[in-house]
């Protein structure tokens, strides 16, 4: 198919993330392989867990909605990072996608988190296809 979309509905399309995810919502970073949806129950050790900003994120821009990047946090276990979710301020699962150090749909400087130390997200952004 060859689908476009207007930047109108590109924006919308991307801004009903951060609507979905609402105001204090949690960025979680898990060991192993993404759940097959978010439905499905979070796998794995979770070894890091960030308060998102209120709102999620600024208005999306061109179909691409950035996230506002957390602050860092300390890591809660010792492991090799697989995934992330967000999550509502009411632990329901929003978004889930994969993690790497480039080219992944979160990007952190490092993927081998060790207990205690900084988790830090290099770049995020979410991009709404059909232009």
């Amino acid at each position: 198919m060859a689908l476009q979309y207007s930047t109108a509905l590109r924006n919308a399309r991307a801004d009903a993330k951060a609507t979905a995810v609402g105001n204090a919502g949690k960025l979680q970073i898990f060991t192993g392989t993404i759940p097959a949806n978010c439905a499905a129950a979070s796998t794995g050790t979770k070894l890091a867990e960030h308060t998102l900003g209120s709102p999620f994120a600024p208005a999306a821009s061109s179909g691409v909605l950035s996230p506002t990047l957390p602050s860092n946090v300390n890591a809660l276990a010792t492991n090799t990072a697989g995934y992330w979710r967000v999550v509502t301020s009411g632990d329901v699962c929003v978004i889930q996608g994969s993690v790497g150090t480039s080219g992944a749909d979160m990007n952190l400087n490092t993927l081998s988190l060790v207990s205690g130390g900084p988790v830090q997200i290099n770049s995020w952004t979410f991009t709404e296809g059909g232009a």
